[in-house]
């Protein structure tokens, strides 16, 4: 997992060098890079409470799972897009006021593995169309949920998922429980 975040973390450098120019002058540019550079509209349940524990200066136990589920079903009801989605056995808060299908979330779990998939192995792993395969990519990539990189050695795109990388430590913790 740590080789997968440094791998992105490269990735998004580059990106960042490359377009450097547009990120400057654009602002609505840099704020969509900045927001998907964070965590792409999805965050681990934990690592939500993580950060919620550390804002309010409390422990993780003091904050628990339910209280937070409580809270994001309370939004819900508000229209506020938030929502947890399971991708996986890992819980995401979704931030991003999109409907996920099955489709979406088969790609998500797909690319816990390596923190990024291609159109080639969604329509192996998935037996999908390239059609299916590109419209379920392009509505993450148009949602902010994934990013593209072009510049890869095999000319091959590649659609990152920041959300599905960002949490080192999560998995980890996982595999304690």
């Amino acid at each position: 997992m740590k080789e997968q975040l440094a791998t992105f973390r490269s990735q998004l450098e580059e990106f960042a060098r490359k377009h450097k120019s547009d990120i400057r002058k654009n602002p609505v540019f840099r704020q969509q890079f900045h927001e998907i550079s964070h965590n792409g509209g999805l965050i681990d349940l934990l690592d939500l409470r993580k950060l919620l524990g550390q804002k309010r200066k409390t422990t993780l136990e003091s904050l628990s799972e339910d209280d937070c589920l409580r809270a994001i079903s309370k939004l819900k009801v508000l229209g506020s897009g938030f929502e947890v989605i399971f991708v996986g056995r890992r819980k995401l808060v979704r931030s991003v006021p999109t409907e996920l299908n099955k489709d979406h979330n088969g790609i998500l779990g797909l690319a816990q593995a390596e923190g990024y998939v291609t159109v080639e192995q969604v329509e192996r792993e998935f037996s999908w169309s390239t059609g299916r395969a590109i419209d379920a990519l392009e509505t993450l990539l148009k949602e902010g949920l994934a990013m593209i990189d072009d510049g890869h050695r095999d000319d091959k795109q590649r659609y990152w998922f920041p959300c599905v990388t960002v949490s080192s430590d999560t998995t980890a913790v996982e595999a304690k429980s």
